[in-house]
């Protein structure tokens, strides 16, 4: 009992005798990681804190936001009322929330498929995958527009100047490294849950939507998230496909407000940008929890 007090206050007075850290040792082991955490920090948020205040800054320059914060003004907030923007916000939404959507389901089906079954072709297939998207997709935009032309020729909703044409364009690369990731995810769910299910009766189908999709929920978060932001604020295959102002998604509409340097109207769209972003902040946070869990372990080798 008498040791029982003893060793805390020992352990305490232990530590307040030990010899405190020279400040030249505690920054070569410590020091340095807080200096360069607070550079990435500050290199990270400045352009944020810039865009606000010019979005906040009464004006269709930058020029008057190299003080920031100078001036306080919803001018450009209240502008964005009179253009098109809510409608661009509205297309970006649709095919960024259709394209997250349509990735987990084919992704989570391949990566299914590749991590469950023995078949014929099976690891060419992975192989196939993993070079196909070394190739950036904008490198195939003069394929995608003379087929795109073709096929708007038979079907019209499938041709240039069309939203679903354009997520069927997104979903075409939408397997490859997310099947790799969801790959590792799958391998490390025990395969004695399949064979308990089958003992049960369930069928392939019942196991997957009902057992394994439950428990990889991690790895399909990320993979939204992933395809969400990449969908959300791609610029070079929505600018071919979509023709007309009214289709046009946030980020291409953001671009024409700019792209004429006699007319660009900054403030504008630092207003857009800053209300753009909302919806991948608020995704992520509500996705948050899920994110660490499904990187990490998909890491993991089954």
């Amino acid at each position: 009992m008498t040791t029982s007090h003893v060793t805390p206050t020992r352990t305490a007075a232990a530590r307040a005798a030990a010899p405190r850290m020279r400040p030249h040792r505690w920054f070569a082991e410590l020091g340095w990681r807080h200096l360069v955490g607070v550079v990435a920090v500050v290199y990270a948020v400045f352009p944020i804190v810039y865009v606000i205040s010019a979005s906040l800054t009464d004006g269709g320059t930058l020029t008057g936001s190299n003080r920031l914060f100078a001036s306080l003004s919803p001018a450009n907030y209240e502008a964005l009322g009179g253009t098109m923007f809510w409608t661009w916000l509205g297309n970006s939404l649709q095919i960024a929330i259709a394209t997250g959507v349509g990735t987990v389901l084919m992704g989570a089906a391949a990566a299914y498929a590749f991590s469950r079954f023995r078949f014929t072709g099976r690891r060419a297939g992975l192989t196939a995958l993993l070079i196909i998207q070394m190739f950036p997709q904008m490198l195939a935009f003069v394929a995608i527009f003379l087929l795109l032309i073709g096929l708007g020729n038979v079907v019209p909703s499938l041709g240039l100047n069309s939203k679903l044409a354009l997520i069927a364009v997104y979903l075409g690369g939408a397997l490859g490294v997310n099947t790799f990731l969801m790959y590792g995810f799958f391998n490390t769910v025990p395969r004695e849950l399949d064979e308990a299910a089958k003992i049960d009766g369930a069928t392939h189908a019942q196991t997957y939507w009902t057992i394994i999709l439950r428990l990889v929920t991690p790895i399909l978060a990320v993979v939204a998230l992933l395809s969400f932001i990449a969908t959300f604020g791609e610029f070079i295959i929505a600018r071919l496909v979509l023709q007309s102002e009214r289709n046009w998604t946030v980020a291409v509409g953001l671009y024409g407000w700019v792209s004429s340097l006699l007319e660009a109207n900054w403030g504008l769209f630092a207003a857009g940008a800053v209300i753009a972003a909302l919806p991948v902040l608020l995704l992520f946070l509500f996705l948050q929890k899920y994110i660490v869990g499904g990187l990490t372990a998909g890491s993991v080798k089954g």
